[in-house]
């Protein structure tokens, strides 16, 4: 039974073991593995298709030196599109409500690409701190914004996949609980808010959808400057 609308986001137990690490293996089990046979079945053909666009498409404005992130970028988006989904079944819990589980893959690839940045090109990565053609009075304002906006990136990134998912999953549960109290009262005043929530349903599949592509996506974009 829940006791607040808010226990749902909370790291459920079985027997004192936290159940958020079997959540982040389980996508695993949704992927088939390609076999050496000739001919490969539908799904797995439609998921090296998917993964092959979404790739291309994340790389497409990079040159050749940040291909090289394609694997663990793909692999990230995958992780995430599948651990979305899959937390708007009944009965589930979902990792990437969790916002310090979001910072430990914010955090970690942003420093990552701004070392690489600092390593290969520092001239031009510091140069992101101060615009060109900045007055002379303006230049330690500007470098201090600057910074401050490049270490907030990593909390971008994490509270703004951290609060949509939040968001969504507790207007579904609000819409819910308000399907079940009005269905005593009226039913028609039920079945409208039924619909209702039929609609943020679908809202939130496409929330889930597009907030791992957005994660992924400024990722790159932030790859994008450092190489």
């Amino acid at each position: 039974m829940i006791l607040s609308f808010f226990d749902q986001f909370m790291s459920p137990t079985f027997m004192g073991v936290p159940l958020l690490a079997v959540a982040l293996f389980f996508p695993l089990a949704l992927f088939i593995s390609p076999s050496n046979q000739w001919m490969t079945n539908r799904v797995v053909t439609l998921q090296s298709w998917c993964t092959n666009r979404i790739t291309q498409q994340l790389f497409l404005p990079l040159n050749p030196q940040g291909h090289k992130w394609a694997l663990i970028i793909t692999s990230l988006l995958v992780m995430l599109l599948s651990l979305n989904m899959l937390g708007l079944l009944p009965y589930t819990f979902t990792p990437t409500t969790q916002l310090s589980m979001n910072m430990g893959f914010a955090i970690p690839l942003w420093l990552a690409t701004v070392i690489i940045g600092l390593r290969n090109q520092p001239t031009a990565t510091l140069g992101h701190l101060l615009p060109e053609g900045t007055p002379i009075v303006l230049i330690p304002m500007l470098v201090i914004i600057e910074t401050i906006s490049l270490f907030i990136r990593p909390l971008a990134l994490g509270v703004r996949l951290t609060a949509n998912l939040t968001a969504g999953h507790l207007l579904i549960q609000l819409t819910s609980t308000a399907v079940f109290v009005l269905l005593p009262v009226s039913m028609l005043a039920a079945l409208l808010v039924a619909v209702v929530l039929l609609m943020l349903t679908l809202l939130e599949l496409a929330v889930a959808i597009i907030q791992a592509y957005v994660f992924v996506l400024l990722l790159t974009l932030y790859l994008q400057e450092n190489i």
